[in-house]
């Protein structure tokens, strides 16, 4: 990937950058049948997004992304300003997208982590999906000292109400839902046979099954987060979303969801970026098979 970037012109590396994000978050949002999510069949759990709007949503944080790409190149570190610069982008891509939204939170937790991820791209990107996954990491642990003070979140409440670590914890961890769970479980239903729309699904559901998912707890609680990672763990043990029994189980945890209006949207933006990573590895490959 290195001797493809290296070709490239600067501008040129930011916005292929931000239309892989952009890419993924689209992709994302059309995988169906999601349990309880927005998808081409309808809007799951949620009676304000549709995927209309998820499809707006992304196309607005195309320059946030791009931005914060620009920013990793620029900087050249991951440190202290750097940190501070792609917060500034990401706060900026937030008020744009709601622009877009009409209020409607689509993607703040989406932001967070591509935006984390594709600046780690631009510093590095020879490295590999776990080697950015670490700079995202270092990025996410320091602190952002411009950040204005902001009411508390629901995920926060949540993280203070259940004591579990949310997308904070899990970027600072360095993605392990992503890096152990979801990449992992998409190459292994490719391997297996199963088509991409399956495999994409499967790797939803490894990402769900070992979830603390704050959105879920946010909507429906400990039951609710049990329900989802039970749920998502029989999918894969009956043979993944390309089986009839895993289809079946498929149904029944999202009848399961959308009884206890719980969706799972902290794995929803954990998959965009199971996807991103998952490009940004193509690229490496298609450009070192050409050399």
């Amino acid at each position: 990937m290195r001797a493809f970037l290296e070709q490239q012109p600067r501008p040129e590396l930011a916005d292929a950058l931000a239309d892989l994000a952009v890419a993924a978050l689209i992709d994302e949002a059309e995988l169906s049948p999601k349990p309880a999510l927005v998808d081409r069949r309808g809007n799951g759990a949620h009676s304000d997004l549709s995927l209309e709007l998820m499809r707006v949503s992304a196309w607005s944080l195309w320059p946030a992304f791009r931005a914060m790409a620009v920013a990793g190149e620029t900087h050249g570190k991951a440190d202290q300003p750097l940190r501070e610069a792609i917060g500034q982008a990401g706060r900026d891509g937030e008020a744009g997208m709601m622009a877009v939204t009409a209020g409607v939170n689509t993607h703040r937790g989406a932001i967070w982590a591509l935006g984390l991820l594709t600046t780690a791209a631009a510093l590095a990107p020879e490295a590999n999906s776990a080697e950015l996954a670490g700079v995202a990491a270092g990025l996410a642990r320091l602190p952002d000292r411009l950040a204005p003070a902001q009411p508390t979140s629901h995920g926060e409440g949540v993280r203070q109400r259940y004591g579990v670590g949310g997308a904070r914890a899990e970027a600072e961890s360095g993605f392990p839902a992503v890096i152990e769970r979801g990449l992992p479980q998409l190459r292994t239903s490719r391997n297996a046979g199963a088509g991409e729309t399956h495999a994409r699904l499967d790797a939803l559901l490894a990402i769900m099954a070992g979830l603390d998912d704050t959105c879920v707890l946010h909507r429906a609680g400990p039951d609710g987060l049990a329900c989802m990672q039970q749920g998502s763990a029989a999918v894969l043990s009956a043979g993944g979303s390309a089986s009839l029994a895993g289809r079946r189980a498929l149904k029944a945890l999202e009848h399961d969801l959308l009884a206890l209006n719980a969706s799972p949207g902290g794995a929803a933006d954990l998959l965009a970026a199971t996807l991103f990573l998952d490009r940004l590895d193509h690229v490496r490959q298609a450009q070192i098979g050409s050399l």
